[in-house]
């Protein structure tokens, strides 16, 4: 059991220096209001003066004192107190000045000169065969207002410090209270009660009872009849600020304290609760009648680090053989886990898959089915042409000749550059595939492998050169699908709407808008009836609207402009002296009830070649018939004169401009109908292709090949050793766990000893 303290300061030491608390180990925290005597009674405990003094805030960093009692059989015959701090580990102190004043610096190095404090823990070891073995924290005083260039919230800084302290289950808290001041003013208590409300872990210590008024004392604070502890009190006398300027010995102020409590008529009777031996006893039975009681739990926590710890070990592998072949051996097994998993990532039978975010190959087919088919489902095919464009092509593809239907070439000519537009999304597909392989591949390794930065960095390596020899040909051949759409208009795919459909579709548009149109006649006419005066009054009950008469005519002229696209004209004019060609086409707009010369029976077929195709259920009459005048006589066939005929040519010669771009207006519609059904079979056709292309030449290219390419580049004699150099921060992490792991081994040991 005497060992138990020691330990507990050993592993305490221990997790101090790798930066971490893993146990909440048993130890004895000391609380008090600034300048309550926190100071005197550490320094009384120890025997010697070695605590900074002064003014105001001294203590600003907590001190983690180890007090460690060695009998004059573990060393010679010196019974001088040794000291040695956990920062300066190879340096030991007999003189205590020189502790103080490394204290001081130790604290001005971090919490710097304007009084501030800090968290981080100053740890000091003193062992002498005066002292009996404990472990104090000595924390900063509480204080209320920040004096001279504190920080303004010192306040709130202390209370937070003294909570992290005290609020851990296996700390004793020592509340240290000044007798001079009452005891329901004690800042240490209030805390205390805070964080251990039953009061099962705290002690109280009533200083400065020397200094109590005449015919007062403290025996009903220290018998518990005033606030009582489980723990009890213990009463103490310190050292004056006469006393330690005079130097005077602790020695000597120990005794004088024993003969005040032995010579006092009402302390002589509590003996039991008074003095700093009292109270050194007292917390050494209490600290390890503490650790008897969390032995239990100790001893399950330190098993479970044992075993957490050996886990982390494992995981760092041990150090690569001294042996060419144990190397050989390993290399080659780290390089088939790499292509093993980088292959099984893609396949979706990894061991290990992530939940927060698509990988691998559930990346791949989002990339192909959402990102790919997005990109090409935005790109419109008609878009970027505009009439003229389409109006242009079609004439350029004419050459000289005029033209009687829409020519093949002009369909050709523009359906091409729409068919190129869907490349970028394609290269964009194959751009993603790549990027996504490469995040497979650094995602790849076990743990055995990132010991070895190089060997992983140039697997890395490996893994990117063979992508991009990869992804060339993939993107070359997926500009060649695209390529070969362009290179062939296949105008009798079974999918093509082909120039029947295309008219047919044309033409329903046609009818529906002629029909919607014919009500709108109908409706305005119906109004018009009920004209009162310059008004129409619509709708039922009080609603009511005017109606402009103009509309009316709008709306007859529409339907008779439609009916012009037809070869239909509401009244033409008969005349037997010949018929008006169209400017710059070459044919009459209307041959006789054959219907030869109409633009839908001519589109994408000769005579004979394609079913006539009919626009509406008009009969076939030849009313498009454009008299001429007769220009050898001033009076025409009809008797009318010179002057008159040349009127109503001009009239028809305006009418037949506005057929002319009513033909115009067919063309484009046409065209546009037939790019979009085109370009509809293209889209599919690369939609299905390019990601069997990314597959084949990309993915499963890289996956074959992977284990091949890393053992014919990597797995060589001259680059083993290099390769299998392990990170230096690694090895010292290893190093620094198996140290962790011999001392939890130790201490569980020691511990199975005591219990």
């Amino acid at each position: 059991m005497d060992k138990l303290i020691p330990t507990v300061n050993k592993l305490q030491d221990v997790f101090n220096t790798v930066g971490q608390d893993q146990i909440d180990l048993p130890q004895i925290v000391v609380v008090g209001s600034q300048s309550s005597g926190k100071s005197s009674v550490l320094e009384n405990l120890v025997g010697r003066d070695f605590l900074p003094r002064g003014s105001g805030i001294v203590t600003r960093r907590p001190l983690v004192l180890q007090l460690v009692n060695v009998s004059h059989s573990d060393g010679d015959a010196d019974t001088e107190a040794r000291a040695q701090f956990l920062h300066l580990p190879n340096q030991v102190f007999t003189d205590m000045s020189e502790v103080r004043r490394e204290i001081e610096r130790e604290t001005e190095r971090l919490a710097g000169s304007n009084k501030g404090i800090v968290k981080t823990p100053i740890h000091l070891r003193i062992s002498s065969p005066d002292v009996l073995s404990l472990t104090l924290v000595d924390l900063p005083g509480i204080t209320k207002i920040p004096v001279g260039d504190q920080p303004s919230d010192i306040e709130t800084q202390t209370r937070n410090l003294v909570y992290e302290y005290i609020s851990k289950p296996n700390s004793i808290i020592v509340a240290i209270s000044p007798a001079n001041v009452d005891i329901v003013n004690s800042e240490s208590l209030k805390f205390a009660r805070e964080v251990d409300p039953k009061g099962t872990r705290t002690i109280g210590v009533i200083t400065k009872i020397d200094l109590m008024d005449r015919g007062t004392n403290s025996l009903d604070i220290l018998t518990g009849r005033v606030y009582p502890l489980r723990l009890g009190f213990v009463g103490v006398i310190n050292r004056s600020q006469e006393d330690t300027l005079a130097s005077k010995p602790i020695a000597e102020s120990l005794r004088g304290e024993a003969e005040f409590f032995s010579g006092h008529a009402v302390y002589r009777t509590v003996q039991q609760h008074c003095g700093t031996a009292t109270l050194a006893r007292v917390l050494n039975q209490l600290l390890l009648q503490h650790i008897r009681d969390h032995l239990p739990s100790i001893k399950t926590k330190i098993n479970g680090l044992i075993s957490q710890t050996e886990h982390e070990l494992s995981s760092y592998g041990t150090a690569a053989g001294d042996g060419g072949m144990a190397k050989s051996s390993r290399l080659l097994k780290m390089l088939t886990v790499f292509a093993n998993e980088f292959s099984s990532s893609i396949d979706g039978s990894a061991h290990e898959m992530s939940t927060a975010e698509l990988c691998g190959g559930a990346r791949l087919y989002y990339i192909f089915n959402d990102i790919f088919a997005a990109g090409l489902d935005s790109v419109n095919p008609t878009a970027s042409l505009t009439n003229s464009d389409i109006r242009t092509a079609i004439r350029n593809s004419s050459g000289p000749r005029a033209s009687l239907f829409v020519p093949e070439i002009a369909f050709q000519l523009l359906v091409k550059p729409q068919i190129k537009s869907l490349e970028p999304p394609a290269q964009r597909c194959v751009q993603l595939a790549y990027e996504e392989l490469m995040k497979v591949g650094l995602s790849c390794g076990t743990n055995e492998m990132r010991r070895y930065p190089r060997l992983h960095a140039r697997a890395m390596q490996v893994v990117s050169d063979l992508l991009r020899e990869r992804v060339g040909p993939t993107a070359a051949y997926v500009a060649s699908l695209i390529a070969i759409e362009r290179a062939y208009i296949n105008t009798n795919h079974p999918d093509f709407i082909g120039g029947p459909g295309a008219i047919s579709d044309l033409q329903r548009k046609l009818d529906r808008r002629r029909r919607e149109s014919a009500r709108k006649v109908s409706r305005i006419a119906q109004r018009q009836k009920s004209v009162d005066g310059d008004a129409v009054m619509v709708g039922a009950e009080d609603a009511t609207e005017p109606v402009d008469p103009a509309e009316i005519d709008d709306a007859v002229d529409d339907v008779r402009s439609r009916s012009r696209i037809n070869g239909v004209l509401d009244d033409p004019p008969r005349t037997p002296s010949g018929t008006l060609r169209r400017p710059g086409s070459g044919s009459p707009l209307g041959s006789g009830p054959s219907g030869q010369g109409k633009f839908f029976n001519s589109f994408f077929g000769a005579n004979g070649r394609r079913d006539v195709l009919h626009m509406g259920d008009e009969p076939r009459v030849n009313h498009s018939v454009i008299p001429v005048p007769n220009r050898l006589s001033h009076v025409s066939g009809d008797g009318t004169a010179l002057d008159d005929d040349a009127a109503a040519l001009s009239t028809q010669l305006s009418a037949d401009l506005t057929v002319s771009e009513q033909r115009d207006e067919m063309e484009t519609s046409l065209i546009r109908s037939l790019i979009s059904s085109y370009f509809q079979i293209v889209r599919k056709s690369i939609q299905d292709l390019v990601p069997k292309a990314v597959m084949h030449l990309l993915v499963n290219e890289v996956c074959e090949n992977m284990q091949n390419r890393l053992v014919e580049v990597l797995y060589k004699d001259d680059l083993i050793d290099s390769l299998l150099q392990e990170d230096p921060a690694l090895v010292a992490e290893r190093d620094q766990r198996a140290a962790m792991l011999d001392v939890y081994k130790q201490a569980f040991a020691i511990i199975n000893e005591a219990m």
